[in-house]
């Protein structure tokens, strides 16, 4: 393994013998080994670990484990406790997601601060194999099926040339200790219930399936390098940069194969999505005018051409609000002052929101493909296109949708509706008056 090990992050070029690394370690199997053959390498390299506070006393357990790991093998050890569950309320986002977040912001500061090259993950072949099925069901294109990189910007990943077993064997040949986190063996994650359930299934029908995933791997990162050289002469013919405006002939796209996956190729990078695919391809026998947005890009037929425009290119802007007073837009004035509950009205045009939930500075911006809000009255999201789909609005009319923002919330789709989240309640002490002035 030790042999293995050497030559899998020298042909990869991973890192050199002098680098200083940082190695993320959980305390399990996989993290354990990294750190015993980085040892046995002779290289050097510093111990990081995350403490989640997400499994009450194994996680003390684990750190304090890791801790003692980091002075047996003699090298500094990093450690750093987190409130996962805050944080993922606070981002409404998933526990694991925000783990993920956490730990690689985290791996990210040390290493700057301390001087080390890289950061060191144990991600495995057995990871890149469920990581490749659950891509393929999640629904990607043929990058996704090239699994797990060994190169992510600081992040290296030098066993992924070695299945699980080869680490257990490895572990218990050298008699390495390690703790279990006794959630991988729980089901209730994504990845788990493909790691505890669909791969053992499929494996009774198909004995091989994971040494075989490991050859399409490697199969579906030489299609990848391939496509990627297809794409990049397409571009060269049929991308025309003229100043602030991408243009792709319509003509040349309709005798292009595969459009599809070229066109989605191509307007990648300006932000457009797998998912706006239906929505672009009309565009090529749609009538002038019709256009799709990115969040950042604005895509548009123009009688023989798709144009590529960014956004600000087209008027669009971001506004600082800073405190009480008026601003000027593109589509008129927003005023911003304190007002009194009992002064409450169901004009459009303006919007009453709780003050004391309200934190300056605010954002006054142009709405963009994803924004959501809670429509007043209302306790589920609703995103902003469908919002507009039920006002029936015009392209010319979404075209000209602002919105007031703070901390990545919408307060009011100006003109249109307030978020229920910052409505004045009979709680409400202090009150703020938000107006249109067209």
């Amino acid at each position: 393994m030790l042999e293995q090990f050497i030559r899998y992050y020298q042909e990869q070029q991973l890192f050199g013998p002098q680098d200083k690394l940082l190695v993320a370690t959980s305390g399990g199997i996989d993290s354990v080994v990294l750190c015993d053959l980085c040892k046995a390498a002779g290289l050097s390299f510093a111990i990081a670990h995350c403490n989640f506070q997400l499994r009450g006393a194994d996680s003390d357990r684990d750190e304090a484990f890791v801790k003692e790991m980091a002075a047996f093998l003699k090298v500094p050890f990093h450690s750093i406790r987190f409130d996962t569950k805050q944080y993922a309320r606070d981002h409404k986002t998933g526990t694991q997601v925000a783990a993920r977040e956490l730990r690689y912001e985290w791996f990210e500061k040390i290493r700057s601060a301390n001087g080390f090259e890289f950061i060191l993950t144990a991600h495995h072949a057995d990871d890149n194999i469920e990581t490749v099925v659950m891509n393929f069901f999640r629904g990607t294109g043929i990058n996704g099926l090239t699994g797990i990189k060994p190169v992510h910007g600081k992040i290296r990943r030098p066993l992924l040339f070695a299945r699980r077993a080869a680490l257990e064997h490895y572990l218990a040949a050298h008699q390495l200790a390690f703790v279990q986190d006794e959630s991988n063996l729980h089901d209730d994650y994504t990845r788990n219930y493909f790691r505890n359930i669909v791969l053992p299934q499929i494996e009774k029908v198909y004995p091989e399936v994971r040494q075989n995933m490991l050859h399409n791997i490697d199969r579906f990162k030489d299609v990848d390098v391939l496509s990627q050289q297809e794409i990049e002469r397409l571009q060269k013919r049929l991308v025309q940069h003229v100043e602030n405006e991408w243009r792709l002939p319509v003509p040349l796209l309709k005798k292009t194969p595969a459009v599809k996956t070229v066109l989605l190729n191509l307007l990648k990078p300006f932000g457009f999505t797998a998912s706006q695919l239906p929505d672009i391809t009309r565009l090529l026998d749609s009538d002038s005018g019709k256009y799709v947005l990115s969040t950042t890009h604005r895509l548009l037929k123009d009688r023989k051409h798709l144009i590529v425009s960014d956004q600000k290119s087209i008027g669009s802007s971001v506004i600082i609000i800073e405190k009480e007073g008026e601003v000027a837009f593109s589509n008129g004035r927003l005023k911003i002052e304190r007002a009194h509950a009992a002064n409450l009205t169901s004009d459009e045009r303006v919007a009453f929101v709780d003050a004391d939930l309200v934190q300056f500075p605010l954002l006054l911006r142009p709405w963009k493909i994803g924004d959501y809000f809670y429509p007043l009255g209302m306790s589920k999201k609703k995103k902003l296109s469908r919002f507009f789909m039920d006002k029936k609005l015009s392209l010319f009319e979404k075209e000209r949708v602002w919105v007031v923002e703070m901390n990545k919330k919408i307060i009011w789709v100006v003109g249109y509706r307030m978020d229920d989240r910052f409505k004045v309640t009979p709680h409400t002490k202090n009150v703020f008056k938000l107006s249109f002035l067209k």
